[in-house]
């Protein structure tokens, strides 16, 4: 089970280092966290914090469907910070190096600290729709291309969490990580736990020792804490193993033993499901709208160059909102896909107002700003269209 569960570990950290820096992958819009920093601002604003994606989203709900089915497993298996942590303090055990073990009332009380962390986090960040936790994040430090959004902070904190790791058992996970504080109130409802059978059990203790939340397993029949990773480290710990006192399954089938192998399966298919969902149903990370929806409408789907983000997407709408000769008339709405390279961008428009073309002048003609007393050039381009010619069965408008 334990070999099972290191080889998961290695699979998807080494995936995820491949994914950053071999090929450039941004790891931020796969992160579950993510989804939920980025929430707020979508709901109420239709568009996403700059480096974050509608993949945050699926990858979250991903992440809860493996939480209600498996607990925290998403953290003993899956997340990079966690099987760093676990492996920094095995590393250590193997040169004799003995964790420290906190009484149990200080480790509740540490493990509470993240609540209050994640309210602040949370706070700021949907205030200033920003991701002020970015400068503190010890993942984004350790698994990044280490650019200038890396504060000095984010490597102290990531410096703090290695060192920590020597010395007790997951500390961060255990006490700080946001996302553990999002996903235990899930976890507290999770399908599958572990179950002592008391008859069997002859206190000897070692399951306990084997937990590396600090969870008393000897002292109860059901593990119901919110923070077990069904790493199952206590089945492995118990000196009968899997036919002894304790087991992993639905409480409802005592004494049913289930492998890993189900567990290892259903993290599979969550994690497969939510990445697929991205791409088969993929929603417009940017949207913003002008005026009332009239009763007909008409869509443009263009293909855009330097669209890259929430920025450049506010930017486009300034442009289709331009009050000078290629203003367009009546209602306006833009759903964008920023991202590197050419973005797609779908405008809804009134065909009685206006039409295509008009659409595509207003994106890439110059605006003379009357207040700045300037022209500013449009930093757009449209695949498939020339505003010097004639293209696609466009007319230009001279200026």
């Amino acid at each position: 089970m334990i070999t099972a569960r290191r080889v998961v570990q290695f699979g998807f950290l080494t995936l995820t280092v491949a994914g950053v820096f071999l090929f450039r992958g941004n790891a931020e819009r796969w992160c579950p966290f993510g989804g939920v920093e980025a929430l707020h601002t979508y709901v109420t604003e239709g568009n996403l914090t700059c480096s974050l994606a509608v993949s945050n989203f699926y990858i979250l709900a991903g992440v809860l469907v493996m939480t209600l089915t498996l607990r925290r497993a998403f953290c003993g298996y899956m997340c990079p910070i966690g099987t760093i942590s676990e492996w920094l303090q095995r590393g250590v055990a193997r040169l004799g190096v003995r964790p420290v073990r906190l009484p149990y009332k200080l480790d509740r009380t540490l493990s509470l600290l993240k609540y209050p962390l994640v309210a602040i986090i949370l706070f700021f960040t949907y205030k200033t729709a920003e991701l002020v936790f970015r400068g503190f994040d010890p993942c984004y430090a350790l698994i990044s291309r280490h650019g200038e959004d890396i504060t000095f902070w984010a490597y102290v904190v990531s410096g703090g969490i290695i060192a920590g790791s020597l010395i007790v058992v997951m500390p961060f996970c255990r006490w700080l990580c946001p996302l553990a504080a999002v996903l235990n109130p899930f976890s507290r409802f999770g399908f599958t736990r572990i179950t002592r059978t008391e008859e069997a059990c002859v206190d000897c203790g070692k399951c306990a020792v084997a937990c590396p939340m600090a969870i008393p397993v000897n002292k109860v029949r059901q593990v119901t804490a919110a923070r077990c990773l069904s790493c199952l480290s206590c089945i492995e710990a118990c000196p009968a193993g899997e036919t002894g006192a304790v087991s992993w399954g639905p409480p409802g089938l005592v004494g049913r033993r289930w492998p890993v192998g189900i567990l290892i399966a259903v993290l599979l298919f969550c994690t497969a499901t939510a990445v697929a969902a991205s791409y088969l149903f993929p929603l417009p990370s940017f949207t913003k709208t002008r005026g009332r929806k009239p009763a007909e409408t008409a869509t443009a789907e263009l293909a855009i160059h330097n669209l890259a983000c929430r920025g450049n997407a506010n930017l486009l709408m300034y442009y289709l909102e331009r009050d000078d000769m290629f203003e367009i008339p009546g209602f306006i709405k833009l759903e964008a896909w920023p991202g590197p390279g050419t973005a797609r961008a779908r405008i809804t428009y009134d065909p009685l107002r206006c039409d295509e073309a008009t659409i595509k002048h207003a994106i890439t003609e110059p605006y003379y700003d009357a207040l700045g007393g300037l022209w500013r050039l449009s930093p757009f381009q449209i695949e498939g269209y020339d505003p010097l010619g004639t293209t696609e069965g466009d007319t230009t408008r001279d200026p």
